[in-house]
């Protein structure tokens, strides 16, 4: 009776083990961290973590340099008028959020250079190398969304 008992709990023992690494991938697959091509392709953000939020910087964009002026892409939409003569390049806050209640998600502001306005918006892991990226005005009532993609 003994080495029945033993044998099923060395039975257990080694489920639990072998089971183990599938329990801690999803956790590990929901890493908002690193670098993801945006929706349109046309930009790189680096998520980091800072603090208890996530945040994302430009670090890439396909056309670096202004047509007209042949230098270095400005925020020259920015609202505010003091940040308008920043490099595109480099925005420290492209993406400012904290974990939601939702799993996988993250939750706050997002800047859109493109019109230089913040949105509300969410962050949401669709997948170990896609996430959906929304901006939502008028309290959530219009939203955009778009899918980014993990960039080695």
């Amino acid at each position: 009776m003994v080495t029945r008992n033993l044998r099923i709990a060395a039975f257990i023992v080694i489920a639990v083990v072998g089971l183990a690494p599938t329990m801690v991938a999803p956790a590990l697959a929901a890493d908002p961290l690193g670098t993801w091509l945006t929706g349109d392709k046309k930009g790189k953000v680096r998520i980091v973590n800072c603090g208890v939020a996530i945040c994302g910087s430009l670090v890439w964009i396909d056309e670096p340099l202004d047509p007209e002026t042949k230098k270095p892409k400005i925020d020259k939409r920015n609202a505010d008028a003091s940040k308008q003569s920043r490099p595109l390049l480099g925005i420290p806050i492209v993406l400012n959020m904290k974990p939601s209640s939702a799993p996988q998600s993250w939750e706050g502001d997002v800047y859109n250079a493109e019109d230089g306005k913040t949105y509300s918006g969410s962050f949401t892991l669709t997948g170990a190398n896609t996430a959906q990226l929304k901006g939502c005005v008028l309290g959530g009532l219009i939203c955009k969304a778009q899918t980014w993609t993990r960039s080695n």
